[in-house]
């Protein structure tokens, strides 16, 4: 039998690969030994590693997401006008053999020639700078969460039962006292005395909670707990402000953008976690050129808020359909078929800050009580097939309408909106009036109010 050869064609005929690594960079620029080099991690290496390259009348370049090793070696090859390949790492794995960084350089060089990479998603670098920021600050606010469980532990074992009696101990009620146990005040009716008007507890519940057994050990580690508590919510204060300047140069700079105005919305909820001092409603309104993402229900300020830093603007429009942003969020079914079965359709398994952000947003949604048709969809999902499944497929509900939103300006319309649901609460609350009035044979004029006939 003659010998037959299966040819593949040609894509990339100027292409290079680089196995990116800790300590040196390994590149090829062919299949031979001559065409593989190792350089250095150092700032003149990777532009000593660029120069080769244009050398070598390489146009095109592939290398793996490795860690955050690759970042600098990308600015520099995109500096110097390459055309930058940065992919998956599990979209580079070599066939079963011995494995040596010579091997890996050359089998992404190989696979990039022929055109079987794909480039992973990069935002813009302004939102680059932006994403920087509002992931120092998550960083921060987990700190801060971790340091007030800390401060809890410690008040338990003080014998101080703040946590009993007060729902969140950072809260306004809750600062206080802690503030005052620290200045050494021990006497329950004067911690009592710091409660917040809010708070639903009344003193003297409060003072029976707040007898201390008067641990000095445990007295230190609760200041120190609190002071480290007080220099992380400076920091994310610090964080806030270079967000609103960030989100300030980025809108002010664009015409597009700025031109835009959009009135407040009162009836969204503002954790006390969301950035303070900055108009979350309006900047997402300009950012996004007109589009109201919260008037989607379920959406808060840091769902916005990290859609506007992970993705933002340019970076939704890169992704050619709603299914295509849908996949790349991992909220799409994974169907793998074989034999005309499907064998698996699953979602894949890995996430990242927008996936769980819209996963909460999901979640607030099913936890609505008002009847909307985000609201209603999450719970014939959840009746079939659990709530775990109805937040994946509220999320990528979400995404979707996001998608249109953004890129072919589709307006998100609520039959019900939220001025319709505040009627319905009002009329609500109507009725009840009325059926105490009725119940205890009472008339409007002894409880002085003036009750419109419905």
């Amino acid at each position: 039998m003659e010998q037959e050869f299966v040819s593949m064609q040609v894509v990339n005929p100027q292409a290079a690969g680089v196995d990116v690594g800790s300590r040196s960079h390994w590149v090829a620029v062919g299949q031979s030994e001559k065409d593989v080099r190792e350089y250095g991690v150092f700032n003149q290496d990777l532009f000593a590693l660029a120069d080769w390259l244009k050398e070598k009348d390489v146009k095109t370049v592939a290398m793996e997401s490795t860690g955050t090793y690759w970042q600098n070696l990308y600015a520099v090859l995109i500096s110097k006008g390459l055309h930058v390949v940065l992919c998956n790492g599990k979209f580079t794995k070599n066939i079963k053999g011995k494995k040596t960084d010579i091997k890996d350089c050359q089998w992404i060089q190989k696979l990039h020639t022929l055109g079987l990479l794909t480039s992973s998603f990069l935002p813009d670098g302004k939102t680059e700078e932006l994403r920087t920021y509002c992931r120092q600050r998550a960083n921060l606010l987990h700190l801060a969460a971790s340091t007030s469980k800390k401060m809890q532990k410690n008040l338990r074992l003080l014998n101080l039962r703040l946590d009993v009696v007060v729902k969140d101990i950072c809260g306004l009620t809750g600062l206080l006292i802690i503030r005052a146990i620290c200045d050494g005040e021990t006497d329950p009716e004067k911690l009592a005395s710091f409660r917040h008007g809010n708070c639903r507890k009344s003193e003297e519940e409060i003072a029976k909670a707040l007898q201390t057994n008067g641990r000095k050990d445990y007295l230190f580690a609760l200041q120190q707990e609190l002071d480290t508590y007080d220099h992380l919510q400076n920091k994310i204060d610090e964080c806030d402000k270079e967000i609103d300047k960030m989100l300030n140069e980025i809108i002010q700079s664009d015409d597009n953008k700025r031109q835009h105005f959009i009135d407040a919305k009162p009836h969204k909820r503002v954790n006390k976690n969301t950035p303070k001092d900055i108009d979350l409603n309006l900047k997402s309104y300009q950012m996004f050129e007109g589009t109201d993402l919260l008037a989607i229900e379920g959406m808060s300020y840091s769902t916005v808020l990290a859609l506007m830093s992970e993705v933002g603007l340019e970076g939704i429009r890169k992704f050619k359909t709603a299914k295509h942003f849908a996949s790349w969020l991992r909220l799409a079914p994974n169907n793998k078929v074989s034999g005309g079965k499907v064998l698996s359709s699953k979602v894949p398994k890995g996430s990242n800050r927008l996936k769980i952000a819209l996963r909460n947003a999901a979640n607030a949604i099913g936890n609505l009580k008002d009847s909307t048709p985000l609201r209603d969809f999450f719970h014939r999902i959840s009746f079939r097939k659990g709530r775990v499944s109805a937040i994946s497929a509220t999320a990528r509900k979400l995404a979707v309408i996001i998608w249109n939103m953004v890129v072919k300006g589709v307006p998100y319309i609520n039959p019900e909106g939220y001025l319709f649901l505040d009627q319905k609460r009002k009329l609500g609350l109507v009725k009840r009036i009325k059926k105490q009035i009725d119940k205890f044979g009472l008339t409007n004029a002894d409880l002085g109010l003036e009750i419109e006939p419905i």
